[in-house]
């Protein structure tokens, strides 16, 4: 197998919070096609950038975890652009580990190829279902990405696999109204489990405060409405 055969952009060897109630190694892989104004990994956005990593050292790392880790996660960046991740999650499967996958439902049709080895997503949800509100979030806008999450979520809500949505919940470009309009629709197509993530202001955003990141944790109104709206809740800070 070619070292080079998936590109990395680095590695956490211990998480417990990539992966729910699993010990976890995350994989960063190197790539996205998205600029979403609050991602605090923008250095994984290049797809030609080479961070030197070995996959086959990894490997040799994670055959020194088995009954330590419980599963490995894929995260990014974004996984599904690259054409190697299913041969990736296979090899690291057969040492043992749970696999679970970040994504933001990039290419569909390669998350239906990965899926059957998959044993967990975390599906992002940027803003609302709707072409220039997504477009804003993902500073990209194309009714075809649109296309590609909503046909990525559908697939997964037809698979059996277990997987939760999250909204990062970023001021400048979602208001609580969006939460509870996203959260609706989530739940009208049958989503079950539902997590709003708190903003952290990136380097470049000079004006928000904690205060305006707090707004959505805030309001009773909308945590009571989303609790009662999916069979899981929570806020992730």
């Amino acid at each position: 197998m070619e070292k080079d055969f998936i590109k990395v952009g680095g590695v956490e060897t211990f998480s417990t919070v990539d992966f729910p109630d699993k010990i976890a190694a995350v994989i960063f892989m190197q790539g996205c096609p998205w600029r979403c104004p609050f991602c605090h990994n923008a250095v994984l956005q290049d797809t030609d950038c080479d961070s030197g990593f070995i996959w086959e050292k990894f490997v040799e790392f994670l055959q020194t975890r088995r009954k330590i880790l419980d599963g490995v996660v894929f995260s990014g960046g974004e996984p599904l652009m690259q054409n190697g991740l299913e041969s990736a999650i296979r090899e690291v499967k057969d040492l043992g580990f749970l696999i679970g996958l970040h994504t933001g439902g990039y290419r569909p049709q390669h998350l239906k190829k990965v899926l059957p080895l998959i044993d967990w997503v975390g599906f992002d949800i940027k803003a609302l279902l709707e072409e220039n509100k997504y477009g804003r979030a993902i500073g990209c806008f194309s009714q075809t990405y649109l296309m590609k999450v909503r046909e990525s979520l559908q697939i997964l809500l037809e698979s059996g696999v277990d997987f939760e949505c999250r909204t990062t919940c970023d001021p400048r470009i979602l208001s609580i109204k969006d939460i509870k309009d996203i959260a609706e629709e989530l739940s009208r197509i049958g989503v079950k489990k539902y997590f709003l993530q708190k903003y952290r202001p990136v380097e470049s955003d000079k004006t928000t405060s904690d205060c305006d990141c707090e707004q959505f944790f805030c309001d009773k109104n909308l945590i009571a409405a989303l609790k009662a709206q999916f069979e899981v809740f929570d806020i992730r800070k």
